[in-house]
């Protein structure tokens, strides 16, 4: 058994296709590990504020000087790290919205981003607090950027395995859905993403 958190970030619902590789993982982690649990972050219909000052100002007083307002401005940012936090599996649906990730996945990663919570200095440098916990990230894309010509456009794997890594979330699964708008090569584009995460040895 496991506790697994899903991440879901695309504001096309049920015709996401981030939303159904993301789906698929998750059903094939739920044959292999039955009984475990799903806590479902949709972003897309609750999505978390974007940073402001309130925020911030929260984020780096100690916890014995904090106001009231300071105890509500932090509440989205401790509920979404106390998920993290408790889950073993993270599984991301991310779609490539202008060569990044969605705003509201953005949002939640600053808010899962604190120092002293999720990540620390010390005298080596920065140092991940999120550690023994498996992420598996599921892309999708209207063109094709894993390879080929496109592949510098892609912000959001590199970003992505970049920041998570910074707070300790290093193992790290990628499966991608590509090609969903080029014409010659979209109606392969599911089928051979599907034999992909059948394959994977979970």
């Amino acid at each position: 058994m496991k506790k697994i958190l899903q991440i879901i970030s695309s504001v096309n619902g049920n015709q996401s296709f981030s939303l159904k590789l993301s789906n698929t993982i998750l059903e094939r982690l739920l044959s292999i590990y039955p009984g475990s649990t799903v806590q479902m972050r949709d972003l897309a219909k609750n999505p978390l504020p974007h940073l402001e000052d309130t925020h911030f100002t929260a984020f780096y007083k100690p916890s014995e000087s904090l106001t009231e307002d300071d105890r509500s401005a932090l509440l989205p940012s401790d509920e979404a790290i106390k998920e993290v936090q408790e889950a073993e599996i993270i599984v991301i649906g991310v779609p490539l919205y202008n060569f990044g990730i969605p705003s509201t996945l953005k949002a939640w990663v600053d808010h899962i981003t604190r120092a002293g919570l999720t990540f620390r200095y010390n005298e080596n440098g920065p140092e991940g607090l999120l550690i023994n916990k498996k992420v598996y990230l599921a892309i999708s894309s209207g063109g094709v950027y894993s390879e080929g010509p496109l592949k510098g456009y892609d912000f959001v794997e590199p970003y992505l395995k970049t920041i998570l890594g910074f707070i300790g979330l290093t193992d790290i699964i990628v499966f991608r859905i590509e090609g969903t708008l080029v014409a010659e090569i979209k109606d392969a584009a599911w089928p051979k993403t599907a034999e992909s995460v059948e394959a994977y040895a979970f």
